[in-house]
C-alpha cells in the first residue's frame, strides 16, 4: 500500500532515486545525496537506532496537530514537552495549574506508544514571580518557598505518574562563571543549596519508579563539567535519589572536537549513572554564549555548502561516539523537529535564522540525516 501511495502522489523525477536505490542500482550514499524524502514505510531514526537508544524530540502541543506529527511518528519514539511542563506555563499562579498542553502531549504519547520525558521541575528561568514573594512583594521565607516547591513537584509528578518515565528534576543549577559553583538564583538565595536535594527527594516520593536526572548545558567545557560532577557526587554521597545526568548537547560546527566529546562522555560514565543527550542540536554558526544584536554578516541565506558540510561532519562524529557509549546512554533527544523552527533562530543573535537539525523547512531529510543513519 505504501508503494502504491508513493506512485500515485509522486512524479517519476521524484521516484527515480527511490526506485534505483530499492532495486540496488543506486548506492545508498548516492541515494542519500539525491535529496529524496524518506519513502513511506521506510525506516526512521528510531528504527536505525533500535539496538542503541531511543531517539526523542522536543515538541509543543501545536506541532502534534499539524504535518509535523507525521514526521514525529515516522522518526522518533520519545517525546519531551519543550515548554508545556515548565513551571511558568504549567503553574502561573499559586492556585492555578494549566494542564492542557502537558495533557495533550501525554495523550499523543500514550495513543502512539511513545516514551515521554518530563522537562523540567525546578529551573531559574520560566519560574513565575509569585513563587518567591508574599502578598507585599517581599521574598518569602525559606520554609514557605520549600513548601511551595514541594507542592509543585508533588502535584505535577503525581499527575503524570506512569506516563512520564524520566524527569529533568533540576535544570541548569551550575554557574557559567569559572570561579563560581552554583548559579545565583532565587532558589539559592532563599533556600540555599538544599533546594536541589529536596527537589529530587520530592520527585522520588511522588513517583518512585521515575528516573530522575540533573540536566545542564555546556557539559563539554571541562571546568563546568567538573562542577556538574561535583554536584552529582554530593547528591550521591547523601543518598539522594538521582538516576541520571542529562547532557543538553547544544553544540555547534566548531565544538566539540572528537577528543573533547569523548572525554566528556568518559567523565560522566564514571558516575555510574544513566546518561542521556537531552536537547541535541548543532548550530551552523560558531558557538556564542551571549545574546547580541544582528550584524550584516548574519544573513538569512546562511546554510551554505561549507556550513552544511561542517555540520554534517560534526553530527557524524557525534553519533559515532554516542554509539560507542551505547551501554551507558539511555536516550538521545533532539531539541525541535526541523529547521522550520528552532529556538536557535533567535539565539544568540536576535532575528537570525539557524539550521541546526536533521530535517529541512519542508520536513525533508537533509544530507546530514543520511550520515547519521549510515553505519
Amino acid at each position: 500500500m505504501h508503494t502504491i501511495k508513493i506512485l500515485r502522489n509522486s512524479s517519476w523525477k521524484q521516484l527515480m532515486p527511490v526506485i534505483l536505490w530499492l532495486t540496488g542500482i543506486l548506492p545508498f550514499a548516492s541515494y542519500a545525496q539525491s535529496g529524496a524524502s524518506v519513502p513511506a514505510g521506510e525506516k526512521g531514526l528510531k528504527d536505525y537506532y533500535k539496538a542503541y537508544f531511543p531517539i526523542g524530540v522536543a515538541v509543543s502541543p501545536r506541532t502534534l496537530k499539524i504535518d509535523e506529527a507525521d514526521l514525529v511518528l515516522s522518526q522518533f519514539n520519545s517525546l519531551t514537552p519543550e515548554n508545556a511542563l515548565k513551571m511558568g506555563p504549567v503553574h502561573p499562579t499559586e492556585k492555578q495549574y494549566n494542564w492542557a498542553g502537558g495533557d495533550s502531549i501525554a495523550a499523543f504519547a500514550k495513543r502512539h506508544q511513545l516514551k515521554m520525558r518530563g522537562h523540567t521541575l525546578c529551573w531559574h528561568n520560566q519560574t513565575p514571580s509569585w513563587m518567591f514573594v508574599d502578598s507585599t512583594g517581599k521574598n518569602v521565607s525559606k520554609e514557605v518557598l520549600l513548601q511551595r516547591l514541594k507542592e509543585h513537584i508533588t502535584t505535577v509528578v503525581s499527575r503524570y505518574k506512569g506516563t512520564i518515565y524520566a524527569w529533568d528534576v533540576v535544570n541548569e543549577a551550575i554557574s557559567d562563571k569559572p570561579n563560581e559553583y552554583l548559579r545565583p538564583s532565587k532558589w539559592l538565595e532563599i533556600i540555599g543549596e538544599e533546594y536541589i536535594a529536596k527537589a529530587f527527594q520530592w520527585a522520588h516520593e511522588a513517583d518512585p519508579n521515575a528516573q530522575l536526572f540533573y540536566n545542564d548545558y555546556d557539559e563539554i567545557n571541562a571546568v563546568k563539567r567538573a562542577k556538574m560532577i561535583r554536584l552529582i557526587k554530593s547528591l550521591q554521597s547523601k543518598g539522594i535519589p538521582i538516576h541520571g545526568v542529562g547532557l543538553q548537547a547544544h553544540w555547534a560546527v566548531n565544538e566539540p572536537s572528537r577528543a573533547q566529546l569523548d572525554s566528556t562522555l568518559r567523565d560522566f560514565v564514571q558516575l555510574g549513572l544513566k546518561l542521556q543527550i537531552t536537547e541535541l542540536d548543532i548550530s551552523v554558526y560558531p558557538k556564542e554564549h551571549n545574546a547580541r544584536e544582528r550584524r550584516p554578516e548574519d544573513n538569512d541565506a546562511a546554510f551554505t555548502p561549507e556550513r552544511e558540510q561542517a555540520q554534517l561532519e560534526k553530527y557524524k562524529m557525534a553519533f559515532e561516539l554516542l554509539r560507542q557509549y551505547k551501554q551507558h546512554i539511555t536516550g538521545v533527544t533532539f531539541w525541535n523537529i526541523s529547521d522550520r523552527g528552532s529556538w536557535l533562530d533567535n539565539f544568540p543573535v536576535r532575528g537570525r535564522k539557524d539550521y541546526p537539525l536533521l530535517f529541512d523547512k519542508d520536513l525533508k531529510p537533509k544530507n546530514v540525516y543520511w550520515e547519521v543513519v549510515k553505519f
